[in-house]
């Protein structure tokens, strides 16, 4: 079921909240005035305002359904509430006008619809509502009170009821029951996500379950195999294999579901794999790890543990093959919001500058390079050490990790 996004539920809420608030403002304006013209005898300007109010409101919503332009209709509403308002305030007492509370509903409504809306809006009247009361305490005079005296309580408990209706039995109610559809819509919404995150995990735990099974596949296709040589490829292949599997093992641990890695833990567990795997458990090669708590992508770690792979399986064949305390070390280093440097070195034997890609025919040397240009990085080597030390600069992607071929 394809569920509707707050942004949809929000507009269709601000579209039928402004629908209604127009609706009510000209039933009410259009009674109001007739209210004033056959019982309070009101007459002239009070009167003609509530109804030419009334009518050009209703027809400015009706016209809504033919362009379906929200902000000009909201903004028209406005424009005619405000100007409707303050004439009825300035003809029915000024400052003590009863009526005057309408435009805090128009400043009430702008916050409603946008806050950009409500701050102008609370702008014009504050300064209206200033002008109005220098007018009241000035000797200037251009209107009188048109609301005669014995009908000034009822205009003012009419005045009270309109503003309290659409505050509460508008605004109020309607903004109530939006509220309930995005509770609904949010709790919606929330289950569709510990659906997918249960059903990514799902992916992540078979995924590494299929790996782990090519990786058992491999084990023993290497154990049946007499050639030494083709023996410890299958078991490279091997090493290759689980280095992913432990990429989707650690996302399906997570609580949390994330497209990230931790980079150290990660490092640390294929690293100790990889010498175990190589030297045996009794052995004496110590890994030296500086990692931060960096966080990356799984299209950037998959490569990463796969250029770790092959040079600490390297280094463990043939670098400190022959040392009796072989170390290893692995560093990164953050060098840019989203670039890293990586620093891998052994002191082992290491091994000849004429040895690279375009001339070795080594796999895991051809591996190295392909997936650092696939990192948008660069890859050097220190030879002024003892054993082989690569620094590589790597840049963190995203759906990225395809391929390894050149």
């Amino acid at each position: 079921m394809k569920v509707p996004g707050k942004d949809t539920y929000r507009i269709q809420d601000k579209i039928d909240l402004i629908l209604k608030v127009n609706y009510n403002s000209s039933f009410f304006a259009a009674i109001f005035g007739l209210v004033c013209f056959f019982f309070l005898d009101i007459k002239g300007i009070i009167t003609y305002t509530f109804l030419g109010y009334a009518f050009i409101n209703l027809l400015n919503t009706l016209l809504y359904q033919k362009h379906n332009n929200l902000t000009l209709t909201y903004n028209l509403t406005s424009i005619l509430s405000m100007i409707g308002a303050i004439i009825i305030t300035i003809y029915s007492g000024g400052i003590e006008s009863p009526f005057i509370f309408v435009l805090a509903i128009i400043v009430f409504a702008g916050y409603v619809t946008t806050k950009v809306f409500g701050q102008l809006y609370l702008i014009i009247n504050l300064a209206v509502l200033t002008l109005l009361f220098l007018y009241d305490t000035g000797d200037f005079r251009i209107s009188e009170n048109m609301v005669p005296l014995e009908s000034r309580s009822w205009f003012a408990y009419l005045s009270a009821v309109f503003a309290v209706y659409l505050l509460g039995g508008v605004f109020g109610k309607n903004l109530l029951s939006a509220h309930h559809r995005l509770y609904r819509s949010r709790n919606e919404i929330q289950e569709r996500i510990e659906e997918k995150e249960t059903l990514l995990k799902e992916v992540h735990h078979r995924v590494k379950n299929n790996l782990q099974t090519v990786s058992s596949l491999l084990s023993l296709q290497s154990r049946a195999i007499d050639d030494s040589k083709i023996s410890s490829i299958i078991k490279s292949s091997q090493n290759r294999v689980v280095s992913m599997a432990m990429v989707h093992e650690m996302l399906y641990k997570r609580d949390d579901y994330l497209s990230k890695i931790e980079l150290e833990p990660y490092v640390k567990e294929l690293c100790d794999y990889l010498v175990r795997s190589v030297k045996g458990s009794g052995n004496n090669v110590k890994v030296n790890l500086d990692i931060k708590n960096y966080k990356l992508s799984i299209d950037t770690v998959i490569p990463l543990g796969l250029i770790i792979n092959e040079t600490i399986t390297n280094a463990l064949k043939y670098g400190i093959a022959e040392v009796r305390d072989g170390e290893i070390h692995v560093s990164v280093e953050r060098i840019a919001d989203n670039r890293y440097k990586m620093y891998l070195g052994d002191n082992g034997i290491g091994y000849s500058e004429e040895i690279n890609p375009k001339t070795s025919n080594s796999l895991g040397l051809k591996l190295i390079y392909n997936l650092a240009r696939q990192l948008r990085g660069s890859i050097s080597r220190d030879y002024s050490k003892k054993g082989t030390h690569y620094t590589i600069e790597f840049e963190e992607v995203v759906e990225q990790f395809n391929s390894v071929d050149s």
